[in-house]
């Protein structure tokens, strides 16, 4: 009896592509189960595009669009607004694509997605009712510093959230997870 090895579909192929972001990019191995806490280098990470350096003195949060007052806050009028820590528990949304037939080209997760980590920072409704937001707002747009280049279009990273979910007390801007500096930026806009 001969056993012949299996070939891949053409579908089943890892791209340069994918190679390339598997470099970049690492999931949570399952051994941190054993941690109530994800360690920041064993939580998942995800690199859209790339790393923007952001000088944290210069940095602001703008809330804008459809609202009363539109608001620039400092990284430092974040941090003396109250202060909330959360353990939150993420997932990616691509989780499980590398299982997907024909396989969408980005990274390809099986279950590794997924880490648990502790944030710190001040609650977004209190922001949102200051700046005050419109009647007529239907979500919460978040757009990050990050921009790149996918499928010859120039993208940022943004994300949105209905504004009633945004407005729930579980909801911060964050800006230390674990107890270390958050790397990211994000502006938000109500539209």
């Amino acid at each position: 009896m001969a056993v012949e090895p299996h070939s891949q579909s053409a579908s089943e192929d890892i791209t340069p592509v994918e190679l390339a972001l598997a470099a970049r990019n690492h999931g949570f191995p399952l051994e941190s189960l054993r941690d109530d806490i994800t360690p920041l280098g064993l939580h998942y990470l995800l690199i859209h595009f790339d790393i923007p350096v952001v000088d944290a003195e210069m940095w602001r949060l703008s809330i804008g669009g459809e609202v009363e007052k539109p608001l620039s806050l400092s990284l430092e009028d974040l941090q003396r607004k109250p202060r909330v820590s959360l353990a939150c528990t993420l997932e990616c949304a691509g989780n499980g694509r590398a299982r997907l037939t024909p396989r969408p080209l980005s990274q390809p997760w099986l279950d590794e997605a997924i880490g648990n980590a502790e944030w710190t920072g001040t609650p977004l409704a209190p922001l949102l009712e200051e700046a005050g937001v419109e009647d007529s707002a239907v979500e919460v747009l978040f757009t990050g510093l990050d921009r790149g280049i996918q499928g010859e279009i120039e993208h940022a990273y943004e994300r949105s959230l209905p504004v009633a979910e945004a407005k729930r007390f579980e909801m911060l801007l964050a800006y230390e997870v674990n107890g270390q500096p958050s790397r990211r930026s994000t502006a938000i806009r109500s539209v």
